[in-house]
């Protein structure tokens, strides 16, 4: 079996185990997602990558792949600028710098932040967990 028949499998069974049919598109998808490790990706960045790949897909397919990921654990939603969002293949607990400017999202290195004083959920609910987002941007060359 070669490397690229492996990760074929090794993905569709990956997308089986989440309970999704896997489809030709999915799969190529998720080999696009998955196959450099971590990262963060709009569904905007991840259509024009399949493009560039040669994979022919609709932006709104696309967009459904990566909810129905997000939805079977696969994936995390960020939702960082009003309408744009991002997706983490990271999808254990950890937090996020963004970069203003260039849009772009980088984890927070494990350490010592903490949240307090959360407010109380309403009854019968829980806190699943909670995202901490710090923006950056470029010292200002200002004199204060």
């Amino acid at each position: 079996m070669t490397a690229a028949q492996f990760n074929a499998s090794a993905l569709d069974c990956r997308v089986r185990a989440a309970g999704l049919r896997p489809t030709r598109q999915r799969i190529a998808l998720a080999e696009l997602l998955f196959k450099a490790g971590d990262r963060h990706v709009s569904a905007e960045e991840l259509h024009e990558e399949a493009l560039s790949a040669g994979v022919r897909v609709s932006l709104a397919t696309v967009y459904n792949t990566l909810h129905q990921f997000t939805e079977a654990g696969m994936l995390r939603i960020l939702p960082v600028e009003g309408s744009k969002t991002y997706f983490d293949t990271n999808t254990s607990d950890h937090h996020h710098f963004f970069l203003e400017g260039e849009n772009r999202l980088m984890d927070i290195p494990e350490g010592p932040v903490s949240v307090t004083n959360l407010p109380a959920p309403p009854e019968d609910m829980e806190i699943s967990h909670v995202d901490i987002l710090v923006r950056l941007r470029p010292k200002s060359n200002r004199v204060r």
